[in-house]
């Protein structure tokens, strides 16, 4: 069960290791409570404020995975994700890793 979620805080502020991937199986009562979140991080409306909202009356569960988790968020990690992935296909790993070394 999630206690507490936080968009994308400072990793000094961070209250665990844990990250949140985005993808949500949500009671449709979440769209009462973001009619009411005032914008936060970024001036936008955060989902994450919303779930928090909502956890104050709803249990929210999480599923806790291993693996590789990637940003796509940003520039980077959209970059590192899909490299990772031209890097691992069978038919172009070779000639992309090739060409990752030439640059």
């Amino acid at each position: 069960m999630v206690s507490a979620i936080v968009e994308k805080p400072q990793p000094k502020d961070a209250p665990s290791t844990l990250a949140v991937v985005g993808r949500y199986i949500l009671s449709p009562r979440i769209f009462h409570h973001l009619a009411k979140v005032q914008a936060g991080a970024g001036g936008e409306i955060q989902l994450t404020d919303g779930i928090a909202a909502l956890m104050q009356e709803k249990k929210v569960l999480a599923y806790r995975f291993k693996g590789k988790r990637y940003d796509c968020g940003s520039k980077l990690g959209y970059l590192q994700a899909d490299g990772r992935l031209r890097n691992e296909a069978s038919e172009t790993g070779a000639a992309f890793t090739a060409y990752l070394k030439s640059l």
